[in-house]
């Protein structure tokens, strides 16, 4: 039996969200083409009963803090590197060689790490070769696997390989669950996931979805949220004219929400403003950034 925990580790909109999701078959991680979209450290279990159980972790991807936000950030990274078995150190195809190297170094990993060149399928004339070579020899490469997550290539390869490292040991989680996160954390992702898709420039990053609510009855989940912004000005944007954008984010998490609870749901949703939320430390604890 194999068990034990496999960090995933990278620059925002290197795919890690879309290959843990691959991962694990479940949209475990809400994605986006926008950069910091995963702000927490959501782990996911892959179990194949008398012969592993993989506990993978998403993680944000690394950035130079600015808010006390993305510290909380930056220290949830830290912390997956401190009980990690074997790192995922996943890099996208056509972005700076270099400039991963520095941050996977900066890491100072002091467990086994496969290098996963992500995006094999978009990559640039010659970018694939380059990468073997660049890879070849550093440190922290135990090995390099070429995968498109988001097209689920060669994940085979990458699970056969994962196993192959991991430390023998008994599960750590029941077996027939999915993750040690509550249900709620997953609902407010869901919504957020929609704010991302729905709005651009600054209002996905000045927003946070906190869930008060969460009452299962006979015929229905209800559940009550608040989305929580910068501004009055960020307010009026997400409500929209005639509440029309508020609709919109509520009918589509609705949908996804009761996908995921195979449950019929009843949301509301409120919008709260809150000045400087992401740098204030009582409120990014409620807002569960610990």
């Amino acid at each position: 039996m194999k068990s034990g925990f496999v960090n995933i580790f990278g620059r925002p909109n290197a795919g890690k969200s879309t290959l843990l999701n691959a991962l694990i078959g479940e949209k475990m991680a809400i994605v986006s083409h926008k950069v910091q979209t995963t702000r927490h450290r959501i782990k996911a279990f892959l179990n194949k009963p008398g012969e592993y159980q993989i506990i993978f972790s998403d993680t944000p991807g690394i950035i130079d803090p600015r808010y006390k936000l993305h510290q909380r950030m930056m220290d949830t990274v830290k912390g997956a590197l401190e009980d990690a078995d074997l790192a995922l150190l996943m890099v996208d195809a056509n972005e700076s060689f270099e400039e991963v190297d520095a941050i996977f170094s900066s890491l100072k990993l002091k467990v086994p790490a496969l290098v996963l060149l992500n995006k094999i399928d978009i990559a640039g004339n010659g970018r694939i070769a380059l990468a073997e070579s660049f890879f070849a020899d550093k440190p922290y490469c135990k090995k390099l696997i070429k995968i498109g997550a988001l097209e689920k290539l060669h994940l085979n390869k990458l699970l056969a390989a994962i196993i192959e490292m991991l430390p023998e040991g008994v599960p750590f989680y029941n077996e027939d669950d999915l993750s040690d996160l509550p249900t709620k954390f997953f609902v407010a992702e869901m919504i957020r996931e929609k704010i991302y898709e729905l709005f651009a420039d600054e209002i996905p990053y000045h927003t946070a979805v906190l869930v008060n609510e969460f009452k299962e009855k006979e015929k229905l989940v209800k559940i009550q949220a608040d989305i929580i912004v910068h501004r009055e000005t960020q307010k009026a944007i997400i409500i929209g004219d005639k509440g029309k954008m508020i609709r919109q984010i509520g009918m589509d998490s609705r949908r996804d929400i009761e996908e995921f609870l195979q449950q019929k749901v009843f949301l509301e949703l409120f919008v709260k403003v809150r000045p400087k939320w992401r740098d204030n430390d009582l409120q990014l604890k409620e807002y569960g950034y610990q």
